[in-house]
Order: C-alpha cells, then structure tokens, then sequence
C-alpha cells in the first residue's frame, strides 16, 4: 500500500533531518515543507499573502500528483499549530488528498526540549536545506516567539488517528528516530 508519511513538531526539532533519514532507509520520497517556501521567498516573502498562497498551491498540486502517481510514498514535514483550527483543517484537507486514492496516512510528532531546538537551529543541515533560516538570530528569535505563542505540539490522546506516532527526540539521533517511524509504519 502506498504511504504518506506526516512528520510534524515545532521548529528544529528534527523533522526535515528525520525525514532525510527515513528517505534512505525506505523507498518514500522527502518534500520537506521548506522546498515550496524557498522556491517562493525571493519573490514574495512567506506570511504575505501572495507568499502563502503561492506555497500552499504548490504544496496541494504535488500532494495531488503524488497521491495519484506509481511512487511508494512522499514525507512532508510541517510545523502545526495545534491550538489553530485552520491548521487542523489543513491537515485534514491535506490528508483526505491521499486518503482518496487510497494512500495510506501515516502520523508523526516529534517533540525536543526548547534548548535541544536552540542547538538544531544551527546545524550546518539545517541550514544547508533552509536558506531562510541562516539568519540564525532572526531563526532564534522567530523559533523562541512561536514557542511562546503558539501550542506546536499536541496535548495527549489529541490526535486519534490510528497510525500516529509521538516520539520525543531530545536524545534521539535522526537515524534512531526514523527508525521507530520506519518499524511503527512496516515501511
């Protein structure tokens, strides 16, 4: 059965780096959530409305074409609010998608303490793959503001889903991490 792996968690907890690690142990394709946004900042920022329309179309156009093509699988990575009903309803729209076709959903959270993220934020990976992130004081300042201001993990029994996992990573590699996802999912 074809798969679509959800990782979700606040920013640098892990979730591009885990999803690179579950790409090699698997035959899933990684379309980290940064891919759109770095295509479109140069031309409107992200959190403009231009900016978000514009990744939000692309993310939805390739969800569309990978739940109807012959891949095994994508993993897209996503930061949720989850005190927000409009990323619930995100995840819902985006999910129904792949259920459509028949895909199997998948749910990851990951979760690491504030200064574990702090230390993340800067990892020569992270920054390699995010070029909006190498500001690392804007990156910081930004990381420690949504932490504060938003609920960007789940309060438990939150999520129902059957296959949904939650894993803290604080003292976890990225390998170690992706697999428990890869043996939680049979992938």
């Amino acid at each position: 059965m074809k798969k679509f792996v959800l990782i979700v968690g606040p920013q640098a907890v892990g979730k591009m780096t885990v999803g690179h690690e579950l790409e090699k142990m698997t035959k899933l394709k990684l379309f980290h959530n940064h891919l759109t946004i770095e295509l479109v900042q140069p031309f409107f920022d992200y959190g403009t409305p231009a900016g978000n329309r514009l990744v939000k179309l692309f993310r939805r156009e390739m969800f569309e074409e990978f739940a109807k093509s012959d891949m095994y699988g994508v993993i897209f990575t996503w930061v949720w609010a989850f005190d927000h009903q409009t990323d619930w309803d995100y995840v819902k729209e985006t999910t129904a998608i792949f259920e459509s076709k028949g895909v199997e959903v998948c749910m990851v959270e990951l979760h690491a303490d504030l200064e574990e993220r702090i230390e993340r934020n800067k990892s020569d990976h992270r920054l390699t793959h995010k070029a909006t992130k190498r500001d690392i004081e804007w990156s910081e300042a930004h990381l420690k503001e949504a932490a504060h201001k938003y609920r960007l993990n789940s309060l438990d029994g939150e999520i129902t889903n059957e296959n949904y996992i939650k894993i803290n990573n604080t003292h976890l590699t990225a390998a170690e991490t992706a697999k428990l996802i890869q043996e939680r999912f049979k992938l």
